[in-house]
C-alpha cells in the first residue's frame, strides 16, 4: 500500500529527472554528453551506481562513463565488451518494457564473459523484491532508425529494493531522451568534422597560387569546384561569375547544389557515367528560368599528395548554339523537310528497334535462325544448340498463341486522289495537302504511336498494343479525318485514304514488315475500287 508520502518523494524525483533530462542538451562534445548521462542517473534515478557503455564504430562497447563510484570508474572506464557479449545479456534478460532485468540466479553465466563489470557476491535476498548485488539493470538506448547506441546499465537503488512500475518507467523515459542526446552529439561532431573539413579544402584553396586563382575567377567559360568523398560528394564550394551568368543564379545559390541536381532528368545517366577522375560529358543544366542549356563538362581532380584527392574541378563549356546545330541536322536527317514527320529512314530505325531477327517461341527457347549455308560448321554434331536474346521484350502478333491479343500494328496509309490534286492545281497546293494530312493524322493517333511519312502521298502509322479490332477502328478514324475537305488557297479539295494493316512481329524484317502492310493496302483499295464499280 502506498503510504502519505510517497506521491510528494516521487513528485519530488519527477522534477529532478526533468532537471537532468535538461542537462542533456547541454553538453558540449560526446564525452560530455556521456558523462552527464551517467550523473544523472545516479541524480535522478534513485540507484548509486550508473555507466554507460557506448557502441563504437567497431560494433563493440565501450565504458565511457561511470558515475556514483570511484572505484567502479577505476576499475571498468575505458574497457570494452564485444557486441556478441552485450547482445546475449540483452537476449537473455527478462524484459521490463524496454528495460533488461538478469536476476542474480540467472547472471552467474555470465561472470567470465569479456564485458566490464563490478558485482560482488552477497547473501540470498531477505525478501521477494530486495535487490541482491549480482542483479544486472540495463536500458538499451537506440537511435530513430532502430540502431543500437550504447546501454545505461544502472546498480545499487538506495531503498535497497528492485525498482517498481514507476521507477521502470522513470528510467525508461530517461534512457530515451539520453538516445536523443547521444544521436544530436553524434550529429553535432558530423558537422563539426564536415566543417573542419571544408576549411581545411579552402585553406588550401587560398594557398593556390595567384595565377590559377585568376585563370578561374575571370575564365570565359563557367568553372567550378566540388567537393570529392564525403557527406557533400560533389557539392559545389567555388563557381566563377561565367558560370553564374551562364546559369542566371548568383554564386550563394549554385554552392548549395551539386551538378547532379541542375541536369537534365534524361541526362542524369550520363553524368553518372562520366569518370570523377577525369571525364568529359555532354548534357542539359537547368538555368534560373526552368530552360536548360547544352554544356561540355571536363573534369579534373586536384589532389593532395599526403591524402589524397581533395576538391574537383570542372570547367563548364557552353555549346548550345553546336548543339542546336547538331539537333537540327540530325532533325533534318531524320525528318521530312515537308511536313515535319519521321522519314522513311527514322520509320525503320524505330520499327528496327521493336523487333528482333530472333524467332520467339511463348512456350520455349528463342532460337536465332542459322543463315543460309552456315548449317556446314556443325555436321556431324547434332543441330546447333539454340541461343537465347536477352535484354530484350519479344513483339509478337495479336493471333499468336498464348499472347494477350495484342501487338504492333502497322498501317500503310495511300491518298486517294492525291495526283489529279497535283495535276490541276499544281504541286504547291499537293504540298499544302500533305502538310494538312500529316497534321490530322497525327491529330488522330496517340502519344505514344509514330506518324511517318514513306514518300510521296505514302504515310505510315506505328501503333503499339492493339488488337485486332481496335487497328481496323484506327483505321477508319484515321481515314475519315483525312476526307473532310482542304482549303488551299481559297479552294476546297478533297482526298481520300487507302489504309493496309500489317504486324510486326521479332523474326521479321522491317521491309517485311512494310511489305505486309503494303501489300494489304492495295488489297483494300482494289476491294474498294471493285466495290465502287459493281455499284456503278
Amino acid at each position: 500500500m502506498e503510504t502519505e508520502t510517497e506521491p510528494y518523494v516521487r513528485l519530488a524525483s519527477l522534477r529532478e529527472l526533468h532537471r537532468v533530462v535538461a542537462q542533456l542538451s547541454t553538453a558540449r562534445s560526446m564525452a560530455d554528453t556521456l558523462q552527464t548521462i551517467a550523473d544523472g542517473a545516479v541524480a535522478a534515478l534513485g540507484f548509486e551506481l550508473a555507466a554507460v557503455n557506448l557502441v563504437r564504430t567497431d560494433g563493440d562497447l565501450l565504458v565511457a562513463a561511470v558515475a556514483g563510484s570511484d572505484k567502479a570508474e577505476a576499475a571498468i572506464a575505458g574497457r570494452t565488451g564485444s557486441r556478441e557479449s552485450w547482445e546475449r545479456r540483452l537476449a537473455m534478460g527478462e524484459r521490463w518494457g524496454a528495460l533488461r532485468f538478469i536476476p542474480y540466479t540467472e547472471g552467474w553465466v555470465l561472470d567470465h564473459d569479456d564485458v566490464p563489470q563490478w558485482h560482488t557476491t552477497g547473501p540470498a535476498p531477505r525478501y521477494p523484491e530486495e535487490w541482491h548485488p549480482m542483479d544486472r539493470l540495463f536500458a538499451p538506448m537506440y537511435a530513430s532508425d532502430g540502431e543500437l547506441l550504447a546501454v545505461l546499465e544502472v546498480d545499487r537503488p538506495r531503498n535497497g529494493r528492485r525498482p517498481g512500475p514507476w521507477g521502470c518507467e522513470a528510467l525508461q523515459l530517461y534512457a530515451s531522451q539520453a538516445a536523443i542526446a547521444i544521436s544530436n552529439a553524434r550529429l553535432r561532431g558530423n558537422m563539426q568534422r564536415a566543417l573542419i573539413r571544408l576549411e581545411r579544402d579552402q585553406q588550401a584553396l587560398r594557398a593556390s597560387e595567384e595565377s590559377f586563382r585568376q585563370a578561374f575567377e575571370y575564365a570565359p567559360s563557367g568553372m567550378a569546384i566540388a567537393e570529392v568523398g564525403g557527406e557533400n560528394h560533389g557539392r559545389l564550394i567555388k563557381v566563377n561569375d561565367a558560370l553564374c551568368r551562364l546559369l542566371g543564379r548568383s554564386g550563394p545559390v549554385l554552392r548549395r547544389y551539386c551538378f547532379s541536381d541542375l541536369v537534365h532528368p534524361e541526362d542524369t545517366g550520363v553524368l553518372l557515367r562520366t569518370s570523377a577522375e577525369g571525364g568529359r560529358a555532354e548534357l542539359r543544366l537547368a538555368r534560373r528560368d526552368g530552360s536548360y542549356v547544352w554544356v561540355c563538362l571536363r573534369n579534373s581532380v586536384v589532389a593532395d599528395a599526403a591524402d589524397g584527392p581533395r576538391v574537383q574541378l570542372t570547367h563548364v563549356e557552353d555549346i548550345e548554339e553546336r548543339k542546336r546545330h547538331e539537333l537540327a541536322l540530325a532533325h533534318r536527317a531524320s525528318h521530312d523537310s515537308l511536313t515535319g514527320l519521321p522519314n522513311s529512314a527514322e520509320l525503320r530505325a524505330r520499327l528496327g528497334g521493336r523487333i528482333c531477327g530472333v524467332v520467339p517461341d511463348r512456350f520455349g527457347p528463342d532460337i536465332t535462325p542459322v543463315a543460309d549455308g552456315a548449317t556446314d560448321a556443325f555436321e556431324g554434331i547434332g543441330t546447333p544448340p539454340p541461343r537465347p536474346f536477352d535484354h530484350h521484350e519479344h513483339v509478337y502478333t495479336p493471333e499468336a498463341p498464348g499472347g494477350d491479343g495484342k501487338g504492333l500494328a502497322v498501317l500503310f496509309c495511300d491518298l486517294d486522289g492525291f495526283k489529279s490534286i497535283n495535276d490541276r492545281f499544281g504541286h504547291v497546293c499537293g504540298d499544302a495537302v500533305l502538310v494538312e494530312v500529316a497534321r490530322r493524322l497525327e491529330q488522330g493517333v496517340r502519344d505514344n504511336d509514330t506518324v511517318a511519312r514513306l514518300g510521296g502521298d505514302e504515310f505510315v502509322v506505328l501503333a503499339e498494343g492493339l488488337g485486332l479490332a481496335e487497328a481496323s477502328d484506327l483505321a477508319v478514324r484515321l481515314r475519315n479525318g483525312i476526307i473532310p475537305p482542304i482549303r488551299v488557297e481559297g479552294r476546297a479539295v478533297r482526298v481520300g485514304a487507302s489504309f493496309g494493316i500489317g504486324w510486326a512481329a521479332c523474326g521479321m524484317t522491317t521491309e517485311e514488315v512494310l511489305e505486309s502492310a503494303d501489300q494489304r493496302m492495295y488489297v483494300e483499295k482494289r476491294s474498294r475500287s471493285q466495290g465502287k464499280r459493281r455499284a456503278g
